[in-house]
């Protein structure tokens, strides 16, 4: 990391949401992730589901990230997950290693919620965030949802 201070998580908050509706990606991946307007509205309309976070560099907003928790992953009761359902990294702010801590900060909320996996999806493809998330220790399922990859990392 690039930076004199240690990266922080924020509650969304109505002083830093103009901060968070900020944060961009570059244009070659926003095809991989919704804006942050798009997440706090679907955070909104499910309560108790969605965990999202700013991400803070002292007084910079550097980022995004949005767990879900619990969710009934096919709705049918048979497979209950959390994970990491958005990350958005401003493009200034990539390379810099705050994708890697907001995983390890899901990962870290989620331990502490007793749960024994983090779960993610993404795009395949040369462009997607696949290797880095390979990167980080997931491995992937073998499962598809909505033409995306799922990755489990394994919270022991």
């Amino acid at each position: 990391m690039t930076t004199s201070t240690a990266p922080r998580l924020e509650e969304i908050t109505a002083g830093n949401l103009k901060a968070a509706l900020g944060i961009r990606v570059r244009p070659d991946q926003e095809f991989a992730v919704e804006p942050v307007a798009d997440s706090l509205a679907e955070a909104y309309v499910h309560p108790g589901k969605a965990w999202p976070r700013l991400i803070m560099d002292g007084d910079r907003a550097v980022g995004f990230l949005m767990a879900f928790l619990d969710v009934d992953w096919h709705d049918d009761g048979s497979s209950i997950r959390s994970g990491l359902w958005r990350l958005n990294i401003a493009s200034e702010e990539q390379g810099k290693g705050y994708g890697r801590f907001a995983v390890q900060a899901v990962a870290e909320e989620l331990r502490r919620r007793g749960t024994k996996e983090l779960h993610v999806t993404w795009h395949p493809g040369n462009k997607g965030p696949e290797n880095f998330y390979l990167t980080l220790g997931f491995h992937k399922t073998g499962e598809t949802v909505e033409n995306e990859t799922v990755g489990v990392l394994h919270l022991t």
